[in-house]
């Protein structure tokens, strides 16, 4: 027979109540501070499941959520070198690199990319994306919110993604793979004023990811003195406590317990850990994605939206070549004596320069398309690939300067025409000639490709604001 001092059965002793206590609902002071170690294991997942759910909004148009992959050209890649090339233009402005035929007469991308060349009916270009602001910062915000000039608050698509069209799955809504470096401010982290309930998931920074040998995920592991079955006690505590009515969560937020079981089942069940998983992944496969961060990254994100995550942001760092140090994750700031340092111009084959990082775009970005049309997928997930500006036509400071006034973007899947070009740029690819598209209408029609609306009502209290005041371009569709 137990006494009042030995550990009940099936409850570690730290955590252990007392049956006395149990019994007469009453829990004592050290019980209920070791309450706060629950919620910090949980990774506040209880109130962001319940902010998910579909009790908790209604579903945009009544539509069944579409996917998407967002793949972030973080530094502003060169649209003259990559999408839109001016071949007839002067030397300081077309630059040393060819356009080559692709699929799709008439349209020609750089021949470091010929994957892409033959896959050119899969997918749309833009070659008029325009905006005003010329910072790494200011641009992401612009780039990531689509708003000309959004708050410090506005979310980002992720974000307004996982509230309205949240995951049925037991794999987080939004995901964020790879980190930003420090010449932005780390918004992308946040929810914005939706709150952090729908900030994402973010796996991996700097040379901590997929593509390093032995990288694992750890979002999902408990800290290292709480075992799995240690974390699941607490969490029969945690429930003895709100049964008992003395849940301080229980006066704010009601109860959330079918939203606590559902963040164990994410932490301890196996589907979350699997979609990370990349060991999982054939050789061959892996390999076809490229054996870099962008190329795994991407795998890693085909099996978050096969597993059912909404929408995933990818930075497009193409890692480092053999032997040179790491920098940051910034690959697209092709100017400035910093970078020329490593790759000696805009041109060069170091991790700065278009010669390393265009051909492993094509490789990654070629074996996503295939991949995800091949099963089945292409039709429902959206794929976009874009920067937060562009680059200057006219090649100096060792490269080409920011850029934002024209700029290209490339868009797939979800209903996107493949083998359109929308828009153009001048001879000099420096200005918008035809069919400007400004940061609002992108974000609309990307919210449009998705399903949503771009009237939907949002805002911090719910209403007041619509997801996006742009007006999708219709063109792109068909």
């Amino acid at each position: 027979m137990l006494n009042e001092q030995e550990p009940r059965p099936g409850l570690n002793q730290e955590d252990g109540m007392n049956s006395n206590h149990a019994r007469s609902g009453r829990l004592n002071r050290r019980q209920l501070l070791q309450l706060g170690g629950v919620s910090a294991i949980g990774l506040g997942l209880p109130e962001l499941l319940h902010a998910a759910s579909p009790g908790s909004r209604s579903r945009a148009g009544g539509q069944q959520p579409k996917s998407c992959i967002f793949i972030v050209l973080y530094g502003g890649c060169s649209q003259i070198d990559s999408f839109d090339l001016k071949p007839d233009a002067p030397s300081e402005i077309r630059g040393p690199f060819n356009p080559i035929a692709t699929t799709v007469p008439g349209t020609r991308i750089c021949d470091h990319m010929p994957r892409l060349a033959r896959l050119a009916d899969r997918y749309c270009l833009i070659r008029s994306m325009t905006h005003g602001n010329a910072g790494h910062d200011g641009g992401m915000h612009v780039c990531m919110t689509g708003h000309s000039a959004p708050a410090e608050n506005t979310p980002y698509y992720g974000s307004i993604v996982a509230k309205l069209c949240p995951s049925t799955a037991n794999v987080p809504p939004y995901v964020w793979l790879q980190n930003l470096a420090g010449d932005v401010q780390p918004r992308y982290l946040t929810g914005g004023f939706l709150s952090a309930a729908y900030s994402p998931l973010r796996v991996g920074t700097d040379l901590d990811n997929p593509s390093a040998p032995g990288f694992k995920v750890k979002a999902f592991d408990a800290a290292a003195d709480v075992s799995t079955q240690r974390f699941l006690e607490r969490q029969q505590l945690l429930a003895s406590v709100e049964a008992a009515g003395q849940s301080p969560a229980g006066q704010f937020a009601g109860n959330l317990g079918q939203y606590r079981e559902r963040a164990v089942d994410l932490l301890t069940g196996p589907e979350a850990r699997t979609a990370f998983d990349l060991d999982r992944e054939p050789t061959r496969a892996r390999d076809r994605y490229g054996r870099h961060p962008l190329g795994q990254n991407l795998l890693m994100a085909r099996r978050l939206i096969e597993a059912g995550t909404r929408l995933v942001s990818v930075v497009a760092w193409t890692g480092n070549p053999p032997g040179e140090k790491f920098v940051n994750v910034q690959t697209w700031d092709m100017h400035g004596p910093g970078a020329a340092s490593y790759i000696g111009s805009i041109f060069g084959t170091g991790s700065f320069g278009l010669g390393w990082a265009l051909p492993r775009v094509d490789e990654a970005v070629s074996a996503l398309l295939t991949d995800l049309e091949d099963r089945g997928l292409l039709e429902n997930t959206l794929v976009v690939m874009v920067g937060e500006f562009g680059r200057a036509p006219r090649i100096s400071n060792l490269g080409r300067d920011h850029w934002p006034s024209c700029y290209s973007a490339l868009l797939a899947g979800a209903g996107i025409r493949g083998g359109a070009v929308y828009g153009s740029s001048d001879k000099t690819g420096g200005y918008v000639r035809d069919d400007p598209v400004r940061p609002e209408d992108f974000g609309a029609t990307l919210f449009h490709a998705l399903g949503v609306p771009p009237e939907t009502k949002l805002g911090a209290d719910g209403f007041t604001r619509p997801v996006s005041t742009g007006q999708p371009v219709l063109d792109l569709f068909g």
